[in-house]
């Protein structure tokens, strides 16, 4: 078996880190061992190489991205997909959800069959598309956000069943408020076809809430945005996610949609295992100060023009990463997993995705003593720098 072999690296593999780690990569992109440089060889070394002391991380799962670099999956063209996936990788992303939106039907049936495209064209040379997290349509008005209120309705099993055909199974993730009408025998179904539920743009009670845990949700969707605050009287479902230990909160850490002190807050009540960072990036995300239709960018917000309605995130998860290192004072070791295992978990992926283990995909990063990002891997091959552009 011919390998390549990374050595003399700080290898943090997801759980622990080695000062003097050694990463072995096999020729079909998967890991033969990740560990320290004295372990026991369990294959040829095959070709060397000497990272003289540089960090090698297990690369990023968001599994709430819309777009970035001028890419809008919401748009959902091929290359929208494409230049999405190169995006993301050159900030660290190796596996993502392709996220829709609450738009019309037709729309979103256009988007899923390209996403299930996406995915059986693999890596494209950027990130991998791993499913689909399905953000609407069966949303709460009230907590709508950025959302069109006319594309917003209860659930309704029979469109739901058209969207999993168009996405061919590959929906992982569903944003919804249960408190609608028929909230209940939708989660319940939902959970039995393996999709994970996610509470969000959802104006829930903490008591509604619990109950929805009760029927099988297990994740929050941008915790702290679109949903009803924490109150003392009324904890809503902020309070429900800071409380409930069955449920994960993801959480945008863009310096913009969430204070540090609520960042700090949710890592003390919930631990890394039970955070979800994510980017909530669109597709203006990279790009320059300004108006883009009926969105401002300035200062890196995202909002509506005439409000202060904001509209996605341009936020990067290695930025993310750096923020909460800086919020959070844990170090490297103990936050990677909200960028890893945690959301690899949330995807379904985790038999593939979110650590450096044998078996795994080659799914890493090469960063510098800045946690400046030097290369990108998406199993075992360099996506960034991109090879055939130097």
């Amino acid at each position: 078996m011919r390998t390549t072999t990374y050595i003399h690296a700080q290898l943090y593999n997801g759980r622990e880190r080695f000062a003097d780690g050694r990463l072995v990569i096999a020729e079909d992109g998967t890991i033969v061992s990740a560990g320290p440089a004295d372990a026991p060889a369990t294959a040829d070394m095959g070709e060397t190489v000497d990272l003289a002391g540089k960090i090698i991380v297990p690369g990023f799962v968001d599994v709430h991205v819309h777009g970035g670099g001028g890419y809008d999956l919401l748009r959902g063209e091929p290359e929208d997909f494409r230049g999405t996936a190169r995006f993301h990788a050159a900030h660290g992303t190796t596996s993502l959800l392709a996220t829709t939106g609450g738009a019309p039907e037709p729309q979103t049936i256009g988007i899923l069959r390209n996403a299930l495209q996406a995915q059986t064209d693999g890596s494209m040379n950027g990130a991998d598309y791993i499913g689909v997290h399905l953000e609407g349509p069966f949303l709460n008005p009230i907590r709508k956000g950025a959302f069109e209120e006319a594309w917003l309705h209860p659930p309704d099993r029979e469109e739901m069943e058209r969207y999993i055909a168009a996405a061919g199974g590959t929906i992982r993730l569903i944003t919804l408020a249960p408190e609608l009408a028929g909230g209940e025998p939708f989660v319940r179904w939902l959970t039995d076809q393996r999709v994970r539920v996610s509470i969000g743009h959802s104006d829930a009670t903490y008591e509604q809430a619990v109950s929805a845990v009760a029927w099988g949700a297990r994740h929050t969707t941008h915790h702290f945005n679109g949903m009803r605050p924490f109150a003392h009287r009324e904890p809503g479902v902020a309070g429900a996610g800071l409380t409930e230990p069955r449920l994960t909160a993801e959480i945008i850490v863009d310096g913009i949609h969430v204070h540090p002190a609520a960042v700090r807050l949710l890592y003390d009540l919930k631990g890394p295992w039970n955070v979800c960072v994510i980017t909530d990036a669109v597709y203006q995300a990279g790009m320059a100060e300004g108006e883009y239709g009926n969105t401002v960018v300035d200062g890196g917000k995202i909002y509506l023009k005439g409000t202060d309605t904001l509209a996605g995130s341009s936020a990067t998860m290695l930025d993310s990463l750096r923020r909460v290192l800086d919020i959070t004072g844990r170090p490297l070791e103990d936050v990677l997993p909200s960028f890893t295992a945690v959301p690899a978990r949330e995807a379904g992926a985790d038999r593939r995705k979110g650590a450096l283990a044998q078996g795994l995909d080659a799914d890493f990063l090469v960063l510098d003593e800045r946690l400046e990002l030097l290369e990108t891997y998406v199993r075992g091959r360099r996506v960034y720098p991109n090879i055939k552009e130097g």
